[in-house]
């Protein structure tokens, strides 16, 4: 049967029509502008008192073509550095911030007012970390994180720019209750109290997952069990994942689709993933089997041909990954084990550590130390050393 309706009676029906669509497919959350132009970027940390002026950081990276940035502050010298330059900058609310902005909307508010809102537009700020590896790290901080994200989020909203700065908080593998295979990949219980409210948050404001991937760190944990050529990118058998059936040829693929394992296990499926650090020493303790130069050039120059490829991982393959290089320099002042100072791209005086493509500040006799790639032999580290499990702390 057939119903005639005028003109008001359907311009009526195709909104309810419209409302009912609506709420039969809602949508993900808002999502800011993009933060991440490419595949490819770059931490640039700065505890050491050797490393060059930012004005000299930026001529680097734009000889480099590197065009994403992440800090870990928000230090004035370097936010003046980048004005100008088309360079797209992540700046960091530290831990020692979180309590504070946690309890006070105005103290976050404050911080965007002398940080952020005077260097725009100038000053590419794209994104704002809150807190680094919190969750499954200290306890104390676990509470105030999800109040200072919501707060920091609440002062773009007032000053109009929460269309314009993504916000994240990167995660270390401490969150997972285990990673392997990748499909079995969950967060533990007790992180969970707090990464349900804040994954309910970024899902609403359309923020992605960030987690710290780092296969020399599970490398150096295990040697004796984990083949050397399948964290660095090199030839090997890989794995199978018995419970999907997908097959990974590199550690780096399975720690993310782990992650993605993990959000689809608590219920986020469409949460994009991506990392927020990864990296090799190229120098460490006795102890820390594969920290050398021929090693972190190897992982280094795999990663960044695999990243070029925009490329998604077996589990999400139509999902480019996006990754920030961890580091930009050597870092001399940094605690902890000897490989924390050794994870530079570059060396103190800008030349490079290792030849992957870079030129550097000035000429660098590394390229020419280094056998190339085709021809590069790659030393079994792993009866080294039986035993060796170390943790990873980014002390920025």
């Amino acid at each position: 049967m057939t119903v005639a309706m005028g003109p008001r009676r359907c311009a009526r029906w195709m909104v309810l029509l419209l409302c009912t669509l609506l709420l039969a497919f809602p949508s993900h959350g808002h999502r800011p502008a993009e933060a991440f132009v490419g595949a490819y970027g770059i931490n640039y940390g700065r505890i050491a008192n050797n490393i060059p002026s930012p004005d000299k950081v930026v001529a680097l990276l734009r000889s480099s073509k590197i065009r994403n940035v992440k800090i870990y502050d928000a230090d004035h010298g370097v936010l003046d550095a980048f004005r100008g330059t088309g360079l797209n900058l992540v700046v960091a609310v530290n831990n020692g911030l979180l309590k504070d902005f946690a309890a006070n909307e105005s103290a976050a508010v404050d911080w965007l007012n002398g940080n952020v809102k005077p260097y725009l537009p100038q000053t590419r700020i794209v994104g704002i970390t809150v807190g680094n590896e919190v969750l499954g790290g200290d306890p104390s901080l676990a509470e105030p994180l999800v109040g200072a994200i919501k707060n920091v989020y609440g002062g773009l909203k007032k000053l109009h720019l929460e269309d314009k700065i993504e916000l994240f908080s990167p995660h270390s593998e401490a969150v997972f209750a285990t990673s392997y295979p990748p499909s079995a990949c969950v967060f533990k219980e007790d992180v969970m109290v707090y990464m349900k409210p804040l994954l309910d948050f970024f899902q609403r404001i359309g923020s992605p997952f960030y987690v710290n991937a780092y296969p020399f760190l599970a490398y150096i944990s295990d040697p004796d069990h984990i083949d050397i050529n399948y964290a660095l990118f090199q030839p090997n058998p890989g794995i199978l994942d018995p419970n999907t059936s997908l097959h990974y040829d590199n550690m780096f693929d399975a720690q993310v689709d782990a992650a993605y394992a993990a959000l689809q296990a608590a219920g986020y499926k469409d949460m994009e993933v991506r990392v927020a650090e990864t990296g090799w020493a190229s120098s460490g303790d006795q102890n820390e089997v594969g920290a050398s130069v021929e090693n972190a050039r190897t992982y280094n120059f795999n990663l960044r041909k695999r990243l070029f490829l925009r490329k998604g991982t077996p589990l999400k393959p139509k999902t480019p990954v996006k990754a920030y290089i961890f580091a930009l320099f050597n870092e001399n002042s940094k605690p902890g084990p000897a490989s924390e100072k050794h994870y530079g791209l570059f060396n103190a005086d800008g030349r490079i550590s290792y030849d992957i493509g870079y030129s550097g500040l000035l000429p660098s006799s590394a390229s020419s130390s280094l056998l190339p790639m085709k021809d590069y032999q790659i030393i079994d580290v792993s009866s080294l050393v039986r035993s060796v499990s170390q943790t990873h702390h980014m002390l920025h």
